[in-house]
């Protein structure tokens, strides 16, 4: 229901990436008058998507998890999310390959068990000590992604202090998991995740430990189209709420004024006037393009460079004139997998032998190429650019390094002989195309340091009227806690204007 406190509160949100998005639609239902400015021709940012002919791709996020986190923000605006959006739940999941053997998970538990049992025989009695320990820690966390952390206080708060003993402080995540589990590819299947958030499960904390749950008590969707279908769903949305969505509309600067943001200033000299600014743009990248030098102090371009950052991603779209005997999600272990993540995360160089990610969502939605076709997308981490690695030197190289690990380590032979389309994204590109800070794709890295409190916080604290969404700020990285982030801030601006909303609700087990 739209307030009367809101009317006439003029609301900017700069970017249309998934959490610009879901505040903005979250405030227009609420009766700010909100105006969206996305740089590029369509909305979604690095959930956006690239058509190369007749071949659709997702340029970024494509797992989508706790579905029923986006089903509560299109809640929050009276609405149901597969009114706008059709979702395909995927059994199994992915597929794991390590090269002599390979497991499918799925989030049935008994399948589950039994197909341990025929990858790991012997090695199934751990699946449910994880699932009945990791539900009561995701249970425990849970209220704490929903928080705004934006005081000291916030870190004494009732919710948090039930959950420290469950973040297992000092512990990584692999040392957590792989309790459950002995041998080392069968760990390595429930750890892989923390490079959901560009990090080694060797040194990610392991309050991350819940993500490898959420795969298995919620499950794995894709949606219809692609996930850059949400961000066009989102943006309906929006429009439908009154709001308005200006495309090719990069911004400039921010208007600041005696440390308060009065509004923007776009690239052709237009200011636009706001009560308050909602920064979508990857934080980093914002802060030492978006704000004039000297402003800053805690955030400083000196202090940025300071911080630590996840990995980064060497991306092919690959439109082949063939069918894949493919999963809709594979994932190929290199053999000496913390070799390659130490070569990632501190070497930061390019390793002999790689781990990478396949797609061929064609699969499940063969409307995304043409009949007989199919559109692959393949991500490879690689380190972001503070390694120096010369990408406009290496990525021939790299992508011809690329097709040869695809034909060794997959079905698609001679995939050269079939590429019809292709784009290729380096770090180069994510910094200099995407505006992501050092390339770095999944952010400031998510060690303790940089979490809750210690995190860019969603109303920003160096700036008044400034408010930030995406995977900079708290909750951090992920399509989900983006989606939350959209909703902290969307209930920040309300409670700042005085207009009346409701709190998040528990967690409510899916249906």
């Amino acid at each position: 229901m739209k307030s009367s406190a809101a009317s006439g509160r003029h609301i900017v949100v700069v970017g249309a990436g998934p959490g610009g998005l879901t505040a903005a639609m979250i405030l227009a239902h609420r009766g700010f008058r909100v105006t969206v400015l996305e740089k590029a021709a369509e909305v979604g940012g690095r959930n956006a998507e690239l058509r190369l002919g007749e071949y659709r791709f997702d340029i970024g996020p494509t797992f989508l998890m706790m579905k029923f986190l986006l089903d509560e923000m299109f809640e929050e605006t009276g609405r149901k999310s597969d009114e706008y959006l059709s979702f395909v739940r995927l059994e199994p999941m992915y597929e794991l390959d390590f090269g002599d053997v390979t497991l499918r998970p799925t989030s049935r538990p008994d399948a589950m068990k039994a197909e341990i049992e025929r990858a790991f025989p012997g090695h199934s009695a751990g699946f449910d000590r994880f699932l009945k320990k990791e539900r009561g820690r995701f249970l425990a966390m849970y209220p704490c992604l929903q928080k705004d952390y934006s005081s000291a206080a916030s870190m004494v708060a009732p919710d948090l202090l039930k959950a420290l003993p469950s973040l297992s402080i000092g512990k990584s995540l692999y040392h957590v998991l792989s309790g459950y589990f002995e041998p080392e590819r069968l760990r390595l299947s429930f750890t892989f995740q923390s490079k959901y958030l560009g990090m080694s499960p060797w040194t990610c904390p392991a309050a991350f430990t819940i993500i490898s749950y959420i795969e298995y008590g919620f499950g794995v969707y894709h949606v219809m189209g692609g996930l850059s279908r949400i961000s066009h769903a989102m943006a309906k949305v929006v429009e439908e709420e009154g709001g308005e969505i200006r495309l090719r509309a990069p911004v400039r600067r921010l208007a600041v004024e005696a440390r308060t943001v009065k509004g923007v200033e776009l690239e052709d000299g237009t200011r636009i006037d706001a009560d308050a600014v909602v920064v979508n743009a990857d934080f980093a990248h914002a802060m030492t393009h978006l704000v004039e030098p000297g402003v800053l102090k805690k955030y400083s371009e000196a202090n940025l460079r300071k911080r630590d950052y996840s990995c980064s991603t060497f991306m092919l779209y690959l439109g082949l004139d063939q069918e894949c005997d493919l999963a809709h999600h594979r994932i190929v272990f290199a053999r000496d997998y913390k070799k390659n993540l130490d070569d990632i995360t501190h070497r930061k160089v390019l390793s002999d032998e790689f781990s990478f990610y396949v797609r061929n969502a064609t699969v499940t939605d063969p409307e995304i190429a043409p009949p007989g076709h199919s559109a692959i997308y393949v991500l490879v981490p690689v380190p972001n650019n503070q390694s120096g690695i010369d990408w406009e030197k290496e990525e021939g190289p790299f992508r011809e390094r690329v097709l040869d690990a695809l034909e060794a380590r997959t079905p698609l032979k001679n995939i050269r002989d079939h590429i019809r389309e292709e784009a290729v994204v380096s770090p180069r590109h994510w910094d200099d195309d995407y505006s992501v800070f050092l390339g770095a794709t999944f952010n400031l890295s998510h060690k303790l340091s940089q979490l809750l409190y210690l995190r860019p916080r969603n109303r920003f604290e160096e700036l008044k009227r400034c408010y930030l969404v995406g995977g900079g700020t708290h909750p951090g990285s992920g399509l989900p806690t983006i989606y939350e982030s959209g909703r902290i801030t969307a209930n920040l601006i309300c409670k700042d204007a005085g207009v009346p909303y409701a709190p998040p609700p528990p967690f409510r087990e899916p249906s």
